[in-house]
């Protein structure tokens, strides 16, 4: 009678009947900085990429948008500084919101406030003075604007090119918008198909 030979431990796995090759012997499957990997003698080749924080698509539109104010429509303003929050949180870079009641609120950080910040001319005097890269979400204006406040918008606007600063309009009302209609870039929270995050190599492309 013919005896079966036994696999050794030396000798590698055949691939499955459906053509999907198996891991090696020796590879190891590691986790590095929330995406797994398959390491196998020093290579690391990412199995899947995590996919990405809810609002990032809405956020790089901002962020290449070809003008410094930006007008959002978007049907739930306070779910959007949220998930505005938890991308500042991830990515390290500044995101603020304002509103009359609270003032100019850094999301990056918890609990930090702009001092002197609730009347808008602050608020937006202290958007101009900055010189760093920053995205400003402005909400519950009242209305109507000193022309003040709107000379600040339209400077705002017309920032100087390179200089990545956003200043972005929530809940505006039709006649707010209307005033800045040759100033101000349009933005709707629906991206089109073709900017939707897909799958690519391993790695979410917007």
């Amino acid at each position: 009678m013919p005896q079966r030979r036994m696999r050794g431990s030396h000798e590698m796995p055949h691939a499955s009947r459906h053509g999907t090759p198996p891991i090696a012997l020796g590879a190891r499957v590691r986790n590095v900085r929330g995406a797994t990997f398959l390491s196998d003698m020093g290579a690391m080749t990412p199995l899947m990429a995590p996919a990405p924080l809810a609002g990032s698509d809405l956020y790089e539109r901002i962020l290449t948008a070809p003008g410094g104010l930006v007008v959002l429509e978007h049907g739930d303003s306070a779910a959007l500084v949220e998930q505005f929050r938890a991308l500042a949180r991830h990515n390290g870079q500044s995101v603020y919101a304002w509103n009359p009641e609270g003032g100019m609120e850094n999301l990056r950080e918890a609990h930090a406030r702009v001092p002197g910040s609730q009347r808008l001319s602050n608020a937006l005097r202290y958007i101009q003075q900055s010189i760093h890269f920053g995205v400003y979400l402005l909400a519950q204006f009242p209305l109507p604007l000193t022309a003040s406040d709107s000379t600040l918008l339209r400077q705002l606007a017309r920032a100087p090119a390179g200089h990545v600063r956003r200043v972005v309009l929530l809940d505006a009302a039709p006649s707010l918008v209307a005033s800045f209609d040759d100033v101000a870039v349009r933005l709707s929270s629906t991206a089109p198909m073709a900017q939707r995050p897909r799958l690519r190599d391993g790695r979410w492309l917007l």
